[in-house]
């Protein structure tokens, strides 16, 4: 087992996507990570990868710490309870896990089998213009899209800390600077960047911020929750 660690650091001048992906901490070791007494720089905490923990009851985003060939840890609001099976979506790969421990918004995930760190490692790295996409969400809501002086009401399908995707929506828009609001969420801005059938792709200027997506998944989840206790007591 080894005791070392790789920590990317880097370059002055790089990019906010190689600056995400420099930041979590690779382990070389099959355990899996535990939190230490002391937090890490907050001031890293933009910098750090975010995962998709899918599960059977719903899609959590994981704010990535620490990663090892065994497991993971990371932040997660609305964490999954402890022994919950989950895929753990990181570096385009799916991974099959069990959640193994959780302590004040953080959780430990043990993956199934090993992983090889180095194919994690370089499915991360951002090529040269390559943009990495984040995790993105399944959702099931609606959204008001302004295009100028238009009015659209659309079904969000997905969306991820850079961008959703909606329906229905014209063909004219690809291209065109949009504003998007969504329940529950501050007025966002982007452009439409593709098209096909009805549905669009739209890429926001500015990427939501992790805590902001995560605490509107979560209050969507505890909803679900509160709905799905009370159907049953109503009789519907």
């Amino acid at each position: 087992m080894f005791e070392s660690f790789i920590r990317r650091k880097p370059a002055v001048a790089a990019s906010a996507e190689e600056a995400l992906f420099h930041s979590t901490t690779f382990t070389l070791t099959t355990a899996v990570p535990r939190p230490a007494e002391r937090c890490g720089d907050d001031r890293l905490m933009p910098q750090l990868r975010v995962a998709k923990l899918v599960s059977d009851q719903a899609e959590r985003l994981m704010r990535v710490r620490n990663v090892t060939a065994g497991g993971l840890m990371g932040e997660v609001l609305q964490p999954p309870r402890v022994g919950e099976r989950v895929s753990v979506e990181l570096s385009s790969q799916k991974i099959p896990s069990t959640v193994v421990w959780i302590r004040q918004g953080m959780a430990g995930v043990k993956f199934d089998q090993t992983v090889d760190l180095g194919e994690l490692l370089a499915g991360r790295k951002p090529r040269h213009g390559f943009r990495p996409r984040p995790p993105r969400l399944e959702v099931a809501c609606k959204a008001s899209v302004r295009v100028g002086k238009v009015y659209y009401t659309v079904d969000v399908h997905d969306i991820s800390l850079g961008g959703m995707k909606v329906e229905p929506i014209e063909e004219y828009c690809v291209g065109k600077d949009v504003v998007v609001v969504v329940e529950s969420l501050r007025p966002i801005k982007g452009e439409v960047r593709w098209y096909s059938e009805r549905r669009a792709g739209i890429v926001f200027d500015q990427p939501l911020e992790f805590e902001e997506l995560a605490e509107w998944v979560g209050k969507r989840l505890e909803v679900a929750s509160l709905k799905a206790t009370m159907l049953p007591r109503l009789g519907l």
